[in-house]
């Protein structure tokens, strides 16, 4: 059995990682949805599509190869069976820029705090 994955919000209801999925090609977006079904359905993701961020509290992150283009979407994990996926951009260079941690970590920091006050 895999995991629940959700979609995170914003206060003001912008949900950051559709925005990213919308902006995709439509191949593209397939092979992200191909990367995503796998989080659902399997007990354990092979890193090539799944793994921990070094350095960050909580933020994983779904690697996504297609042709020459890297992309990335943010989540983390809500127990153990739920994924909340924070937001995607295209990956340019080696190095994961700070910024997309430092987003992905104030996401979840916020999804922490309201999911407490509900």
């Amino acid at each position: 059995m895999g995991k629940i994955v959700i979609f995170y919000k914003t206060v003001d209801g912008n949900c950051p990682v559709q925005d990213f999925l919308d902006s995709l090609p439509g191949k593209v977006a397939q092979k992200v949805a191909w990367v995503l079904s796998l989080l659902e359905d399997l007990e354990v993701v092979p890193s090539t599509y799944f793994k921990k961020l070094v350095g960050t509290k909580e933020i994983w992150e779904c690697r996504i190869q297609f042709a020459t283009n890297a992309y990335r979407i943010f989540c983390f994990f809500e127990g153990n069976s739920v994924v909340i996926l924070t937001h995607g951009f295209t990956k340019k260079t080696q190095k994961t820029p700070q910024q997309e941690i430092e987003r992905a970590e104030t996401y979840r920091r916020d999804y922490l705090k309201r999911r407490l006050k509900k």
